[in-house]
């Protein structure tokens, strides 16, 4: 290969995401999308299975798999916001969007204006853009937050009285939603909400990963966000 054309193929690379982050994505990842199946069955149930009910245990399972991810996801909710203080810039980026820049709002326009296909050029971030911020922020951490708490209060109905999933969520929450049925309404209704963010979030990785020629995909996996054909923008993250 040539100087000319070798040079022409720079690569810088950035270490972002720290191994317990990428950890705790792929645990999260695996926990929502079981979480989401057995709540499927749960909110419908499938047919009754035949034969003698002692032989079979079929959504004894759903509702097994169902709590057991659900505690999973709530200890790697815990360790993450926990991370978000000892971790580095971009393990709390999530958590703390910087609303209060001027400069924030005007590059989550232009992100807006790229993934509608208007702007050109898209801006080079070494962690998530403005508007991945903001998104993830909305949509995740308080989505996450209102899932764990509606869920415990479902589950506190179920361990009774005295158990400490009743007495810090059933106890308030279902009065306030109004009753238990309004909750897993709104528990349901959170769920396919937090599906389509997941799309939309594994599309927009993707496209970023193929358009703004930068690692997005990859950097989950390795930690390191790739730039090609250009050094990263510094954006202060």
């Amino acid at each position: 290969m040539s100087a000319d054309v070798a040079s022409s193929h720079s690569e810088e690379a950035v270490y972002v995401y720290q191994a317990p982050v990428r950890l705790w994505h792929w645990a999260n990842a695996g926990s929502i999308l079981v979480l989401a199946i057995t709540g499927y069955f749960i909110g419908s149930p499938p047919p009754a299975v035949g034969g003698e009910a002692s032989a079979s245990f079929l959504f004894g399972w759903i509702r097994y798999l169902h709590f057991a991810a659900a505690y999973i996801l709530i200890i790697g909710f815990v360790f993450r916001v926990y991370w978000a203080f000892v971790g580095n810039t971009h393990a709390r980026q999530i958590f703390l969007p910087p609303v209060w820049r001027g400069s924030f709002w005007k590059e989550l326009f232009h992100e807006l204006t790229w993934y509608a296909m208007i702007a050109k050029e898209p801006l080079k971030y070494s962690g998530h853009n403005p508007l991945a911020t903001l998104t993830m922020h909305v949509m995740f951490v308080w989505g996450i937050v209102f899932m764990i708490c509606t869920g415990l209060a479902l589950y506190g109905e179920g361990a009774g009285m005295g158990s400490w999933q009743y007495d810090l969520f059933s106890s308030w929450i279902i009065p306030l939603f109004g009753q238990s049925q309004d909750v897993h309404s709104w528990h349901h209704l959170g769920m396919w909400l937090i599906v389509c963010f997941a799309i939309v979030h594994i599309y927009a990785a993707v496209r970023e990963d193929i358009m703004s020629r930068q690692s997005i995909m990859s950097s989950m996996f390795s930690g390191w966000r790739t730039f090609r054909d250009g050094r990263p923008a510094d954006d202060g993250h």
